[in-house]
């Protein structure tokens, strides 16, 4: 397995991570009663095509294996850039899925190096891969000069809540995300590291 940066080419595997890390419900708050999870889909590898947002390849980090093939991928960006990189989201929800997210409640702030989404494939789980994933993004955060790396955990799941309770990171504040009871967890890091 090796961690490198994600390609623009690789939009759909990533697109589907990233619903994945998700989960269906939330894909589904966020593309409305009208429309289907695979005009969600498009609409998110559109944006992990381009560039300066939140869903961007620059901002992904992905574990692929011996063969080359993407198995998990580690979507972050420094949370003071949140409110900038969520304005093509917005636009292109609107334009595609009528729909306005505009209102919704920010999920990161100035300080930490956001962990947005974190998944890998079936196949690949209770691997290490995650744990991978997580560590480059620590080492992100330091070549970075950002002494945080925070992320949302949905309560209901106690397994991804515990993996990261076990790298170091600690409870900060129970939130929510499109309809979902989340936990913010954070973790200092520091000190230089190699870059990827």
């Amino acid at each position: 397995m090796k961690i490198r940066k994600g390609k623009s080419a690789e939009k759909d595997i990533i697109a589907s991570l990233i619903m994945e890390a998700m989960d269906a419900d939330c894909c589904q708050h966020l593309a409305g009663p009208e429309h289907s999870l695979q005009e969600f889909h498009q609409l998110i590898s559109l944006l992990v095509a381009e560039e300066e947002n939140l869903y961007s390849y620059r901002n992904t980090l992905v574990a692929v294996d011996d063969e080359g093939q993407v198995i998990g991928a580690c979507i972050s960006y420094d949370g003071a850039d949140f409110r900038q990189l969520r304005i093509p989201f917005i636009k292109l929800s609107k334009t595609y899925l009528g729909m306005d997210h505009s209102e919704m409640k920010e999920e990161t702030q100035a300080g930490e190096l956001y962990v947005d989404s974190l998944c890998v494939t079936k196949r690949f789980r209770h691997q290490g891969v995650a744990t991978a994933l997580l560590k480059a993004t620590e080492e992100k955060a330091c070549r970075s000069g950002i002494k945080y790396v925070g992320l949302l955990v949905d309560k209901g799941n106690p397994k991804a809540e515990k993996l990261y309770h076990t790298l170091g990171f600690r409870y900060v504040e129970d939130t929510s995300w499109a309809g979902h009871p989340m936990k913010h967890l954070i973790k200092s890091v520091a000190g230089p590291t190699a870059r990827i």
